[in-house]
């Protein structure tokens, strides 16, 4: 048995958990909460309403460090259990949690979520995915596409959340991996989600019918350092492989892409460890998503970390305005081809039977 398989996966436990009235009305809120108990967890508070307690420190850099040892157990208002869609990764997304107990230092949730980041998960989850029923075959993404339609409905899981990192005290992935699996769709569907963790065991054996595409988040030692509390790549790697010999369908989420030192060596050597780890046969994807920032998760991103040798600087970037004028930092022009005509090229070599889906 190699290194990486006798390595025990990384398992995240809360110190802190806030659980609101109405999540502990819900039974998989309570379902929950005793995973909690069981896991060792003392610090315990079912409050009597729905609003979660202020939560300070004596400064940003110790209000964000008791918030990442907090779990709160809520439930979903109507406009969170929406699925949205999600471009270029999925027709919609939906909610599992909010938050996440990584320390990714380039998080991609800092200027998206407001308030300490508390982690939130959701106790009504039966409510919630009784929900995408209504909305199968009405996205833009896979959804009666010539390139993705062969997908069906596609479900985003991992939008503001990384669901396998909760699993260990939630158990809402595996609830919801095997309700994708069994349940009467009106149409062909699958579920998706990305993740940074390693815990698969309690998958492997889910009737999953197919329906679960799983990905793993990987890059190089020089990005992988900016991921902390989070497993490493290969362990990442070996679980995805496991995944893909238990009939799951997987890919390769290659994020954030940054030109680091001899960086096309290294991201050969990447590539060629998740082609040593894979089965032959696996169904496989690629997604790729380059490096960039707003002014807002910048800022959020130098309080969390004020140390960071993260490059956030935006005189050498391309500023780019999104659909409603938010502005954000990417790679100038000639990087960025320099970057995708490679990874295209590379993909095609090193992971021939892949499907290449996007570059961003």
């Amino acid at each position: 048995m190699d290194t990486v398989a006798r390595t025990k996966p990384v398992l995240w436990v809360p110190r802190h958990v806030l659980v609101t009235a109405s999540a502990h009305a819900e039974p998989h809120g309570r379902a929950i909460l005793d995973r909690l108990v069981a896991a060792g967890v003392e610090d315990v508070r079912v409050l009597t309403a729905d609003r979660l307690p202020p939560l300070h420190g004596d400064d940003e850099r110790a209000t964000y460090a008791r918030a990442k040892r907090t779990l709160a157990i809520v439930t979903s208002s109507p406009t969170k259990r929406r699925p949205t869609p999600i471009p270029p990764s999925a027709d919609f997304s939906f909610p599992l949690a909010e938050g996440c107990p990584g320390h990714c230092q380039y998080c991609y949730l800092a200027g998206s979520l407001s308030g300490p980041p508390i982690t939130r998960v959701y106790a009504d989850l039966p409510r919630i995915l009784a929900g995408l029923d209504e909305v199968v075959g009405r996205g833009g993404v896979t959804s009666g596409t010539e390139e993705r339609g062969h997908e069906g409905t596609t479900f985003e899981a991992s939008c503001y959340t990384d669901p396998l990192a909760l699993e260990h005290v939630t158990g809402s992935l595996a609830a919801t991996i095997t309700h994708f699996g069994t349940h009467d769709w009106p149409g062909p569907v699958q579920l998706r989600l990305t993740t940074k963790y390693d815990d698969v065991e309690p998958l492997l054996d889910l009737p999953h019918g197919g329906r679960t595409r799983i990905r793993a988040s990987v890059n190089v030692a020089d990005v992988e350092r900016f991921e902390g509390g989070t497993a490493k790549v290969p362990a990442r790697l070996h679980a995805l492989g496991r995944l893909a010999r238990a009939g799951y369908p997987v890919g390769l989420t290659i994020a954030p892409i940054m030109p680091v030192e001899d960086w096309p060596a290294r991201y050969a050597e990447l590539l060629d460890a998740a082609a040593a780890e894979l089965p032959a046969d696996a169904d496989l994807t690629v997604e790729c998503i380059t490096h960039r920032f707003t002014p807002k998760s910048k800022d959020v991103q130098l309080d969390w970390y004020p140390r960071t040798k993260l490059d956030l600087e935006e005189s050498t970037r391309s500023r780019k305005h999104g659909k409603f004028g938010a502005v954000k930092y990417v790679y100038d022009r000639d990087t960025m081809r320099s970057l995708r005509g490679w990874f295209e090229s590379a993909i095609a070599e090193r992971l021939p039977a892949a499907r290449y889906l996007y570059w961003t």
